[in-house]
């Protein structure tokens, strides 16, 4: 399988780096009985149909809206792993349009007290 091409220069990508939340995560009793500390990063990068849009903010890849969600995603119930994590959040990032390629890296931060982290990395292109 062959990776995405590199956007187009007149195409732009929105970044959420390291937000840390407190989530139910995790498939062992311990990490079902105790949420736990993730850090999230998203890469949204825009459609060729969404040319950057300069400082017209009506046009923009809102990254509030993205933490937002992230944040709803993260307090909304228990989940398994960091994988179904991070398909929930390509999930609602692609409810705008705009988007056209995420990449959503999820990690758990206190799993093993010598490894910074743990976790996955999803990259996903709009479907259609």
């Amino acid at each position: 399988m062959s990776e995405p091409s590199l956007p187009a220069p007149d195409r732009y990508t929105v970044v959420v780096r390291g937000l840390v939340l407190i989530c139910s995560i995790g498939i062992r009793r311990a990490e079902r009985e105790r949420p736990q500390r993730v850090r999230v990063s998203v890469e949204l990068t825009a459609t060729a149909e969404a040319s950057f849009p300069g400082e017209d903010r009506r046009r923009v890849i809102n990254y509030e809206k993205v933490v937002a969600a992230i944040r709803q995603i993260a307090q909304s119930g228990h989940i398994d792993l960091c994988e179904g994590l991070a398909a929930r959040i390509c999930e609602s990032c692609f409810a705008d349009p705009r988007v056209g390629h995420i990449r959503v890296e999820v990690e758990k931060l206190d799993i093993f007290g010598d490894a910074e982290a743990v976790g996955a990395i999803l990259k996903r292109a709009r479907p259609g």
